[in-house]
């Protein structure tokens, strides 16, 4: 009989619903076994939904059961470092949705203590497992780009042009004085890691970032606020191994979702991979050769889309059900880790480079003090 993974999850919100549980629910080594949170009746309707057996509102409880191995972090920003450690102090694997924390030297130390427990751990970064981006990967680490030039990250994304769409995971009590990241944070920390996996390891970092949208409607407070929220951010980039690197993150770019595009360029070739909703498919992969110039379409089989899936599959379900298949099999398999808090300490120590950048007008080395 085939060993399955016992998993419980802590957060029942949208993304859970859309992304994570069905993730879970398709995976044939995954037993969902329980779910946590504050409102039972949410938590109710998922394990419902989901065939989960047993339902918790505090995540105590359900840390405290000995079956569960591995613990699903769903929760609002603020919650996922202390709620990641609980687990990790319980003895679980965890999968945590990013950012683990919105500064680098409390991720670092969380990855630190799941090593010392001898727990593994995975972030939420989506896009890490869209089957185009690891074909592209797959290309670079066999030399068949050859030497990389040009790294460009894209994330165009038109969410909050509209001010009058909520603005959401924003800290109220925020000063109004001055400019507050967000898009480098929620959407930039993406880029960030898909660009050091693909590329290697940041040396210093150059930016600008800005506020294009001066009043908007923020959850948690009554109609358009004045906050200087960064809704737009470009970044050079100087990797540690001579290539040179550019992104842009932002929340006023019109664009789809996810709106995440890659482009590498090397000696021997180059490829695009755009992860956009565009005409019922989720994502494209291009290539181009140093001898054949033109960019021509390389179709997504079956051998790299997730079991079930096709690309017309909505693109949370496609990727999660990747991520959770490769975060699976490297607990039951012990395969190497990938995407651990490492990585997503080592975004946010780029995320605080060039929020950094921007502040002092200068070029930033990565880590610097």
């Amino acid at each position: 009989m085939t060993r399955k993974l016992k998993v419980g999850l802590i957060g029942a919100h949208a993304w859970a619903d859309k992304a994570h549980l069905p993730g879970f629910a398709a995976h044939e080594r995954v037993e969902l076994v329980a779910v946590c949170d504050t409102d039972r009746a949410r938590a109710e309707a998922a394990a419902q939904k989901f065939g989960i057996g047993a339902v918790y509102t505090d995540h105590r409880e359900m840390l405290a059961d000995p079956t569960i191995e591995m613990i699903d972090v769903c929760t609002p920003t603020a919650t996922h470092l202390p709620l990641s450690l609980a687990a990790i102090d319980a003895g679980k694997h965890v999968l945590s949705e990013k950012p683990l924390h919105t500064q680098a030297a409390p991720a670092f130390d969380a990855a630190a203590r799941a090593k010392l427990n001898g727990v593994r751990t995975k972030l939420g970064f989506t896009f890490r497992y869209s089957p185009a981006i690891r074909r592209l990967k797959e290309w670079v680490a066999a030399g068949e780009l050859g030497e990389i030039f040009h790294i460009h990250g894209f994330e165009q994304n038109s969410q909050f042009l509209d001010p009058d769409f909520e603005l959401r995971q924003f800290d109220i009590t925020s000063p109004r004085d001055r400019l507050i990241p967000a898009s480098i944070v929620g959407y930039g920390s993406h880029l960030i890691d898909l660009m050091r996996w693909i590329g290697g390891e940041f040396n210093s970092v150059v930016s600008t970032m800005s506020n294009y949208v001066p009043e908007r409607l923020v959850r948690g407070l009554e109609g358009r606020q004045r906050f200087q929220v960064e809704d737009g951010t470009v970044a050079l980039v100087e990797y540690a191994g001579g290539t040179q690197g550019m992104l842009q993150t932002s929340y006023v770019a019109v664009g789809n979702y996810p709106g995440v595009e890659i482009r590498v360029y090397g000696s021997k070739g180059a490829a695009v991979a755009r992860l956009i909703s565009e005409y019922g498919v989720a994502e494209t992969l291009h290539r181009a050769r140093a001898d054949s110039v033109e960019f021509a379409k390389v179709e997504l089989g079956d051998d790299v889309l997730p079991p079930g899936t096709t690309l017309a599959t909505p693109w949370p379900e496609l990727y999660y059900r990747n991520l959770i298949r490769y975060f699976t099999d490297e607990i039951l398999e012990n395969r190497p880790e990938e995407c651990t808090f490492f990585d997503g300490a080592k975004s946010q120590e780029i995320v605080d480079a060039i929020i950094r950048a921007q502040a002092e007008r200068r070029w930033v080395k990565v880590g610097e003090a």
